[in-house]
């Protein structure tokens, strides 16, 4: 395939083409296509569109033909399915015989004679045959291939050849079924033909069953020996003589592995090639001799056996049983072949139990020793576990692997995913993939038997409890292991240790600090030791929550679990009491010595003992020799009861231990963080509260301005509780803070060391070019042999060959950017390198160095007075020398080889002049420089000739150009009185006399020359500095990224032959694949298009985060491994050349051999059933990718017995030699495979289709470069063993991400710096050195086999994997995998860009994290890490939304507590008694607290981040940039977005998969779909803020003075405002006030609206509310809605009492009578909503009381401010008291609504709700509005959000839009 038909360009524009030309999906059919969708219920359907295809080709050329085959066609359909029951196949028989009739019939003259369509078809096919010169096609095209020369001809014949003989085998396969006898003659060319007809057979990549002459890949050695190792070996008995085997190849061992077990013939074959790459694969790299007959080396067998069963042979060690094999040393080569491929066929046909790795050991188990009894049989015979339950023996009817081994399990576990309700019933109530795995950890599950005993309790499907529990399931095999409660107290369950270890902390710290003027005492050392009670009782409470949590998995647990719970239960309680017994009686000898004391000798000795133990366990298991020890006795029972009784042991999660060296460093950065939060927590928050505490505890009779119940008498414990809760609370979370904080900071130092950033600017790649050719063959290129040579020209010709070997890689990179529309063509041709393998002994740098240098150096040379003067100038100018050299040899090189006989001799004579000159040092004397203008003058003239074709013409221009040269040499050069050369002069002078004189010229015609000639010319004539090349941003990062990894500590990399091979995978499901031409020109309101849009972006058009776009990126892995082979193949100097890489069948052989690029299009068969357009553009990136294969899922209705049955098939597709999808594999499913999460599901059913030892997980809206592909190889050699990565090799090796929808806009600029901050600086800490790095999503790079045998690359069960990528990570940690990270090498991605993209996203990120925290991989990390990773895990997981929630929560803490000081009147009294409360420091404490988690937790990492990549300048900028563009705002509502969504996840689940469009946001959003999204998780919250804010400086700041209220309070209303107002500030046009009138009019329309049935939320304001209720469903859930809804009474409570009308009274009866008041306005509400449709027939007397209520009610107020004490001030008061008050009715009441709906209240809480959103919406909107008068704010705010070129673009376009904003008024 040629660059040009591969590139972006021709891509773009072949979609557009479709577009324009109304082109028609399902296949790609164009105009007069016979060939329509083909019905995949036909079973033999790829026959049919075969031939369907051919009569698509031929029916110009012969309509009878083409209507033969399409009736034949016709004739298989009624065959296959006669009554035409499967899914479309009437529809299809019926448009065919249609297309039959009335278009192809009607073409053929006269009446059709079908007798004679076998004549027709034999001689069709002989004159088909003769003029498509069939036969000299096969010569000529094997002439080019023999002749070695790769040019677009051979490509283009072998493609031809391909077709004819495609359609020739349809032809004669139709021929032999219609004619009854065909001549032999003919019958031999059919044969003939048939058996070239290459890629009529499909296959992947190796053609195992296919005979092909042009792949080279059959050819290799390893290839070969792979291929050989797996035939049929002596030890196999003899199969059945019916056993079908392909023609093209022999029996195998896969063979009888199908037979015996009944695997389905694709998913052999699928596994056989999968086999055959993974030994291949091996092979290569044991550096083996070739030999005559490849043979695979035992050493690759044993490999890749232990490879692949290292997770079976572990699962046996761990049940005690022994392995299949008796003895692993002594099994043969074959068996172990054997043993593989039984295993690699069970794995590729389970479909969804792939997520069970241990049941597919159990299975695996069980078929080995079921194949081994065969074998010692020696007969063959299908395998009983295999075989119907009443089959009988002897028939091999019905053996199906999948129907009888994976369907049962399949059936059981998709029982239990339909009984979970879509993910909303509690996951305590159903099994998901794990629970059933689980079963497999214990010897309980070999009472499964085998074959499968379907009676056992596990494969008991789910059953109805009651009927009156209606949606209530219950079933008999209860969970395993573990059950996921949800309830926060997961988070203390998972990660005690953590809370145990800071309330000690805590604890001590308080202690020391109220005992500090007497630490060294009797009381302080008895307090101390409190500390003992406390660790014993939260241990207790901690077991107690083992017992209760593993409640609902008692009975399918291992009983020695079951037993270590309660054991710990009884241990803990007996400790506690035993304990806290030991402490009482110590206490009550306050008046002894406590040396003296024998309670204390006693519990100091039990302490002592019990810590002893504790300190020497963990001591012990971090020393090597001590863990084997422990490994080699886990065997023993009473060895896994002590480790038991100390933590959990389970299959997973054993031995996560890390080497001494990598524990210290751990260690002490844990050690600077704790000491640090510590030293802060004791100086800054427990010590300044001491003395207020000892003080307000020592009041008594404070006056309380309301009904006090707690704090009278009680040491006013409420007013100590609100000093002390946001202390706390900021002493949990601030320990993320300091960790944030050393992170970025270690971050910076390790990037530092790393050599990040060294080269962040285009300077620093013009001054450093020169080293990239030596940084690129040590780091990226394999050794070069010759590059050592004598030591007087060592250095020159090293560099020299390093330049030649650098230079095609570099070009091919530049050549890249310049598809990619990047550069320009004239960046191109200046970046671009010469080849540096020529005449030349110097090196040629590219122009972009050079260019302006020789006009510069001739300056210099008139100017300077002396030669050592030039050369010191020049010298001092960067790469002024190299052009100076490399003019003066080029030139001389050029002129030599252009000149003949007189002339020649003249420039030997100047030359040598020269440079006899400079060694003498006198060339200011010999030659007048302040002439050389004249000179450069002539010759550019003379270049400027020579650099075209010869013609007459420019023979006589470059005579004259010689001519004029000579005479400006001659006269004005040259000193003549410094000349000794009389006699050549005088020759020279004769021949000029005589006009003999440059006569005679040797026309440069070498292209080698040529290029000297252009690139001479280029160099004289380049005026302008290429300082600013490229000037494409995008393109600058990009250089600068790949030329400082160069520098970087990089793997050497292995030549491609011997590399690890890998594969990429991408989930794909209804995304853009391609923009249509529609898609782009469709205009918003605004009249702004996408594709106006992204010009704006870049200079480009296409940079949407689509598929295509993807694609494209991966398939440079293909193009950078085929330069890389092809150029390792090639000897000597012509290593450098890469002209015509990709034509190479070697280097493409080579490159398919080590990589292959899946997308896994999940609904692709339905899309082009439906025909849509997705499918033609999918079909397209097939046409244009060779290599590219597209996996999906079909759908067949298939009819059994009159009944319609649905199948489910995985299959493998690739395009074809016409550009149609071609079969290759399809394998049948159990069932939908849609059991739990789309895309872990999605990713499971295609894995099988994988190749390599690697697996790279990329995601539909990333993007690759080709610098970075040429990297792949060095990154893969991590996996090596040798590279030190602690005491585990890797299995998942991190990459750094480029996000490159930064400069959408604003907020995508602010994800992307964030996102860049985390993948840089935050997971370089994590893999080192906290060595707990987690898989965060794609691109990883996986151990494919590692983790394939593992159970996947993902996790997939319903809701509690919805974070599906970080749970790889966990399972990989678990099973003992090292995950790394690597910033050498980078991948692009795409991140949403408007705010509700972004809020959806973050939330579902959000939600996931809560269901992680209820997940066992949480559990069990928390619980079996050491403590010191436990703690980078937990903070950098779960814990970080925690501590976001708890942020959050300590606002509102220290809100309520002042609310409480103001209502209470408790801070009044207190500040009348001079106890100041609100002083100073105080105040600063706690206020600073909040800011320092606002501020710093976002910036320090971003800020560090920036300084390293970019230097300290640009990284104040950017910040700088970022604070102007409101930032702060933007990660203040992010704060809200994950707070909300993680607690709710927890509180409630509801967790789900959003959708975010991954579009670009040039749309406004309207007020009510803001209003939708934000309502309960921003506007409410923030409005309650408010509220206390304002209660605040209404009750509680009469005398602290303003700017103490402000200092205080400033943070809080800062949130308060992001929280309501940054989605209109973010929102494109938000202050535009025609959109705002519109949104308002939507707002209320969408407000009054009511619902009904099929009403969306978008709709209508009462749908949307019971769709925001939905997610309270337990009771647990309503409880705690209960109690958090609790707090809106304070108000009421606090208020009543501060009204005047009250005056100092503070009765209870008070409280009373206000909830009076608030039933009589309830009563008035109803009276003024009463519904109309009831009252229809009282619409006058409703009026009338209406009106009487309105009348009464405003009499009422006014005679209570008349004649009482109530003022208007206390009305307003009411209001704000009862404002909460009805808001906690109604949470209340939405948290029971089946009882409220039961007793009749449901519509009267509904409209109160209403009411409550329509005064919410009309707060927020109004300053909205407000704002939209001034159109200036809208202005900045389009400048705020977008990049320059988009906001002025805006402007003008709005401009020329004309009405198009207004359209909608």
């Amino acid at each position: 395939m040629s660059l040009a038909e591969s590139s972006w360009k021709r891509l773009v524009n072949a979609a557009l083409q479709r577009d324009r030309a109304g082109g028609g999906a399902g296949g790609g059919t164009g105009q007069g296509s016979l060939m329509d969708y083909v019905p995949s219920s036909l079973p033999n359907n790829r026959d049919i569109d075969a031939i369907l295809r051919a009569a698509d080709e031929l029916q110009n050329e012969d309509p009878s033909i083409a209507r033969i085959l399409c009736e034949h066609a016709y004739s298989l359909a009624q065959n296959l399915d006669p009554k035409s029951e499967g899914r479309g196949v009437l529809q299809f028989k019926t448009g065919l015989m249609s297309v039959v009739k009335q278009k192809l019939a009607k073409r053929e003259v006269g009446t059709i004679d079908r007798t004679q369509d076998s004549k027709r078809l034999q001689d069709f096919y002989r004159l088909y045959r003769e003029k498509n010169n069939v036969d000299t096609l096969k010569e000529e095209e094997m002439q080019l291939r023999e002749s070695g020369v790769l040019t677009g001809e051979l490509e283009r014949k072998t493609v031809k050849r391909k077709r004819l003989f495609a359609t020739l085998k349809i032809l004669g396969n139709v021929l032999e079924k219609v004619a009854k006898e065909i001549p032999d003659e003919l019958k031999h060319v059919i044969d003939s033909d048939a058996a070239i007809s290459e890629d009529t057979i499909a296959y992947n990549i190796i053609p195992l069953e296919a005979h092909v002459t042009t792949n080279a890949i059959t050819g290799f050695p390893e290839v070969k020996a792979a291929v050989a190792a797996l035939k049929y070996f002596r030890g196999l008995p003899k199969l059945p003589d019916n056993f079908p085997i392909p023609a093209t190849r022999n029996a195998d061992m896969l063979d009888f592995l199908q037979y015996i077990f009944g695997f389905q013939k694709d998913s052999v074959s699928n596994q056989r090639e999968h086999i055959v790459l993974l030994l291949a694969n091996e092979q290569s790299r044991l550096n083996i001799p070739e030999e005559m007959e490849p043979k695979l080396d035992d050493g690759a067998v044993h490999k890749v056996f232990l490879k692949s069963l290292d997770n079976y042979i572990k699962w046996c060690d761990y049940l005690c049983i022994k392995p299949a094999w008796s003895n692993l040393e002594r099994i043969s080569g074959e068996k172990k072949l054997l043993v593989l491929s039984l295993y690699f066929l069970i794995w590729g046909e389970a479909a969804n139990i792939r997520f069970l790795p241990e049941c597919l050991c159990y299975i695996f188990h069980h078929m080995v020793v079921e194949m081994n009894e065969i074998l010692r049989q020696q007969v063959s015979r299908p395998a009983v576990s295999c075989m119907p339950v009443d089959s009988h023996g002897g028939s091999d009817v019905g053996v199906s692997f999948l129907d009888h081994v994976i369907a049962p399990l399949y059936e059981i576990v998709s029982a239990e995913a339909f009984h979970n309700e879509n993910g909303r019933a509690p996951h305590s109530e159903w099994r998901n993939y794990d629970d059933f795995n689980e079963y497999f950890w214990s010897l309980r599950s070999f009472e499964l038997g085998w074959p499968w005993r379907t009676s056992s309790s596990f494969f008991q499907k789910p059953i109805r409890r009651n009927e009156f529990e209606a949606g209530r399931e219950k079933h008999r095999g209860g969970k395993t292991s573990f059950v996921e409660h949800r309830t926060f107290l997961r988070l203390y369950h998972s990660f005690h240790r953590l809370w145990i270890f800071l309330a000690i902390m805590f604890q001590a710290l308080a202690i020391i600090a109220f005992n500090k003027n007497s630490i060294i005492s009797t009381k302080t050392l008895r307090q101390i030791l409190s500390l003992g009670p406390t660790y014993v009782l939260m241990k207790f409470s901690e077991s107690l929550l083992d017992v209760i949590m593993m409640y609902g998995a008692y009975s399918t647990t291992r009983r020695l679990a079951v037993s270590r719970i309660f054991l710990r239960f009884i241990w803990f309680s007996l400790a506690s009491v035993f304990i806290c017994f030991l402490y009482v009686n110590l206490l009550q000898e306050d008046t002894k010595p406590i040396y003296n004391s024998v309670m204390f000798k006693v519990y100091g000795l039990v302490i002592a003992i019990y810590g002893g133990i504790q300190l020497f366990f963990s001591i012990l298991m971090h020393i090597p020799s001590c863990r084997n020890i422990a490994s080699k006795c886990d065997r023993w029972a009473v060895i896994r009861f002590v480790e038991g009784m100390r933590q959990e042991r389970h299959y997973v999660g054993r031995d996560m231990y890390e080497r001494m060296s990598d524990f210290i460093k751990y260690f002490l950065f844990w050690l600077v963080v704790l000491s640090a939060k510590f030293s802060f927590a004791y100086f800054l928050q427990i010590a300044p509260l001491v003395g207020p505490t000892r003080m307000i505890m020592k009041q008594d009779n404070i006056q309380y301005s309301w009904h006090e119940f707690v704090s009278i008498k009680n040491y006013n414990a409420l007013t100590v509780a609100s000093l002390w809760t946001p202390v706390v609370a900021i002493y949990l979370l601030d320990i993320h803070i300091f960790y944030t904080i050393a992170s970025a900071f270690f971050g910076f130092l390790l990037g530092a060391r790393d050599r990040l950033g060294e080269i962040r600017s285009l300077e620093a790649i013009h001054k450093q070019f020169e080293e990239f050719p030596g940084a690129f063959i040590k780091a990226l290129h394999v050794p070069v042999t010759n590059r050592t040579f004598d030591a007087s020209h060592q250095a020159v010709d090293k560099n020299i060959v390093d330049a030649a070997h650098f230079a095609p890689f570099w070009n091919q990179i530049i050549k890249f950017l310049r598809e990619e529309d990047y550069i320009t063509d004239l960046e191109m041709e200046m970046l671009l390198m010469p080849k540096n393998s020529g005449r030349l002994q110097l090196v040629q740098w590219p122009l972009f160095l050079l260019s302006s240098k020789i006009l510069l150096a001739k300056e210099i040379a008139a100017e300077s007075n002396s030669q050592e003067e030039i050369v010191e100038r020049i010298g001092k100018i960067e790469y002024m020398k190299y052009a100076v050299e490399e003019v003066y040899h080029t030139l001389k090189l050029v002129l030599t080889e252009t000149l003949e006989a007189e002339g020649r001799m003249w420039l030997e004579r100047i030359y040598e002049d020269i440079d006899t000159s400079i060694k003498n040092r006198k060339i200011h004397n010999d030659f007048q420089l302040n002439k050389l203008s004249l000179v450069i003058t002539r010759v550019t003239a003379l270049l400027g000739i020579l650099k075209e074709n010869e013609t007459p013409e420019h023979a006589k221009g470059a005579i004259k150009a010689l001519q004029d040269l000579y005479d400006v040499i001659r006269l004005d050069v040259l000193n003549f009185n410094m000349r000794g050369q009389y006699e050549m002069w005088n020759n020279l002078t004769q021949a000029w006399n005589e006009g003999r004189l440059f006569t005679e010229l040797k026309w440069p015609k070498d292209p080698e020359l040529k290029a000297l000639v252009r690139r001479l010319y280029s160099l004289f004539t380049i005026k302008d500095s290429a300082a600013h090349v490229p000037r494409n941003l995008e393109a600058r990062r990009r250089l600068q990224f790949f030329t400082n990894s160069l520098f970087m500590d990089v793997p050497p990399p292995k030549s491609v032959d011997k590399m690890l091979s890998f594969s990429v995978f991408t989930p794909y499901y209804s995304e853009v694949v391609l923009y249509s031409m529609a898609e782009l020109t469709k205009r918003n309101e605004d009249g702004i298009s996408i594709l106006f849009y992204l010009q704006k972006i870049y200079p480009a058009s296409y940079r949407g985060q689509t598929l295509a776009r993807t694609v494209r990126g991966m398939m440079y892995y293909r193009k950078a491994l085929m330069l890389q082979s092809y150029l390792e193949r090639k000897a000597g100097n012509n290593m450098t050349d890469a002209e015509g890489f990709e034509l190479s069948p070697e280097a493409r052989a080579q490159a398919d051999l080590k990589f292959t690029y899946v997308v896994t299009c999940q609904i692709y068969g339905r899309q082009k059933e439906d025909k849509k357009p997705e499918a033609v553009d999918i079909a397209l990136l097939m046409q244009r990718n060779e290599a590219l294969r597209i996996a999906y899922i079909d759908v067949v209705d298939i009819p059994k017995e009159g009944i319609s049955h649905t199948e489910y098939y995985s299959k493998l597709v690739k395009a074809d030699i016409n550009g149609k999808d071609k079969e290759i594999y399809s394998i049948r499913l159990p069932g939908d495979p849609k059991l739990g999460e789309g895309k872990p599901e999605n990713q499971n059913h295609a894995i099988v289709f994988t190749r390599g030892n690697a697996l790279q997980t990329i995601d539909m809206n990333q993007d690759n470069y080709f610098e970075e592909a040429l990297k792949m190889r060095n990154l893969l050699e991590e996996f090596d063993p040798n590279r030190d990565h602690g005491i585990r090799p890797p299995t998942i090796l991190g990459v750094r991400e480029h996000v490159f929808t930064g400069s959408v806009s604003s907020l995508a600029s602010f994800m992307s710096n964030q996102e860049t901050s985390f993948v840089t600086l935050g997971q370089r800490v994590l893999a080192k050195p906290l060595k707990i790095r987690m898989h965060y999503g794609h691109p990883d790079v996986f151990d494919r086999v590692f983790h394939i045998t593992r159970g996947g690359i993902s996790k997939a069960s319903r809701v509690i994997n919805i974070s599906e990528d970080i749970f790889a990570g966990f399972n990989s940690t678990l099973r003992q995998g090292n995950i790394t990270h690597h910033e050498y090498i980078q991948v692009g991605k795409g991140r949403d860009v408007g705010l509700n993209q972004i809020a959806l996203f973050e939330g579902k990120v959000a939600s996931g994290n809560g269901e992680q925290v209820l997940s066992r991989d949480v559990y069990r990390l928390g619980q079996l890490l050491d403590f010191f990773r436990m703690l980078s895990f937990y903070f950098t997981t779960v814990g970080f939304y925690f501590s976001t929630m708890l942020t959050v929560l300590t606002l509102y803490i220290f809100l309520y507590g002042r609310a409480y000081l103001a209502l209470s009147g408790v801070g009044a009294t207190l500040r009348e008694r001079a106890i100041s409360l609100d002083d100073t420091a105080l105040s600063a404490a706690l206020n600073a607290q909040f800011l320092f988690q606002i501020g710093v937790f976002t910036a320090v990492p971003m800020i560090l981040g920036f300084i390293l990549e970019q230097g300290f300048l640009k990284a104040i900028v950017s910040f700088t940039t970022m604070q102007f563009q409101l930032c702060t705002v933007f990660f203040t509502f992010s704060l809200g977005t994950r707070t909300h969504y993680f607690g709710r996840t927890i509180l409630h689940g509801g967790a789900r998969y959003q959708a975010t469009g991954r579009g670009f946001v040039v749309k406004h959003i309207t007020f009510s779909e803001n209003y939708r999204l934000y309502s309960r998780s921003h506007f409410v919250k923030g409005l309650e803020v408010i509220l206390l804010l304002v209660v605040y400086l209404a009750y509680g700041n009469d005398k602290a003075g303003a700017v103490s209220y402000i200092l205080l309070t400033v943070s809080s209303w800062f949130l308060a405002g992001s929280w309501l107002f940054a989605p209109f500030l973010f929102n494109p046009a938000g202050f535009e006030w025609q959109k705002v009138v519109v949104d308002f009019t939507e707002w209320t329309n969408w407000l009054f609206y009511r619902g009904g049935i099929g009403v969306k939320g978008s709709e209508s304001w009462e749908a949307w509310w019971e769709e925001e209720l939905s997610h309270i469903r337990t009771l647990s859930g309503r409880i705690m809605e209960t109690i958090l809804s609790l707090r809106f009474f304070v108000f009421q409570y606090g208020i009543v009492y501060k009204l005047k009308l009250q005056g100092s009274d503070t009765s209870f009866s008070n409280y009373g009578w206000s909830w009076a008041a608030l039933a009589i306005i309830i009563f008035l509400f109803k009276v003024f909503t009463f519904s109309r449709k009831i009252s229809v027939n009282f619409q006058l007397v409703l009026r009338l009381a209406q009106g009487i209520a309105f009348l009464v009610a405003l009499a009422v107020v006014t005679v209570g401010v008349v004649l009482t004490d109530l003022s208007v001030t206390d009305i307003f008061a009411s209001v704000l008291a009862l404002i909460p008050t009805g808001w906690g009715i109604l949470s209340i009441a939405c948290a029971w609504k089946p009882i409220i709906k039961r007793i009749g209240m449901w519509k009267s809480i509904r409209s109160l709700a209403r009411l409550y959103d329509a005064g919410m919406g009309m707060l927020i909107f109004l300053p909205v509005a407000f704002c939209s008068w001034f159109p200036f704010l809208s202005t900045f705010q389009t400048r705020m959000m977008f990049n320059q070129a988009f906001s002025r673009g805006l402007e003008i376009s709005l401009i020329l839009a004309g009405n198009h904003p207004n359209s909608d008024l």
